[in-house]
């Protein structure tokens, strides 16, 4: 059994680091700088599809475990981080867009932040987890 306290800036400083990797990749893809390859997009799915896996089977084990409620404050992020990668990357995947088209670079900017905010919000929950973040 295990108690910890949780930090809510962690979620919020991922959020807006997310929001910044997102708006940057935009910026990056209307201007042609960077190119989105379909294996690039598989790759982003496949993790999605892991972590997915990963959340669901480590959430039922430490569901009886403890009273960690920073767990059910960041798992939030985490999920929004997974289906909003999955459903970034399916889109990308199922329509062509042209190298500057607009809606392909906003679509380009969500998924990566999306994925900005899977890897950032898995960091504070590992941070909670392990209670890295507690105050003694």
């Amino acid at each position: 059994m295990f108690s910890c306290n949780c930090n809510n800036s962690c979620v919020g400083l991922s959020v807006i680091a997310s929001i910044i990797i997102g708006v940057i990749a935009a910026f990056l893809r209307i201007t042609a700088a960077i190119t989105v390859t379909p294996a690039f997009l598989w790759v982003l799915f496949g993790i999605a599809v892991v972590y997915l896996a990963v959340v669901l089977i480590v959430a039922s084990s430490l569901r009886g475990g403890g009273s960690c409620t920073c767990i059910c404050r960041i798992l939030p992020a985490v999920l929004t981080g997974i289906l909003g990668t999955v459903l970034g990357s399916v889109i990308l995947l199922a329509i062509t867009f042209a190298a500057t088209s607009i809606v392909g670079a906003i679509i380009t900017g969500a998924l990566l932040f999306f994925f900005a905010l899977l890897i950032t919000a898995t960091a504070c929950l590992i941070t909670c987890i392990t209670g890295c973040n507690d105050k003694n």
